[in-house]
């Protein structure tokens, strides 16, 4: 039972895991930092573009 114990202290194959989960769970709320700071000029940009597509079909 003790060596049981020892092995699993020693064992260091899920550390990588670790690493690579705690990695893309950075990148993913990077990609969601940007995406709330650049949908309000997106949104803008569209209705913007909208009302010159409207305005100039009228003409």
């Amino acid at each position: 039972m003790l060596n049981m114990i020892q092995n699993f202290k020693n064992d260091e194959s899920g550390a990588v895991t670790v690493d690579w989960v705690v990695l893309t769970a950075a990148v993913v709320g990077l990609g969601l930092i940007v995406v709330n700071a650049v949908r309000p000029g997106i949104t803008n940009a569209g209705a913007v573009l909208a009302t010159d597509l409207t305005t100039a079909a009228t003409r």
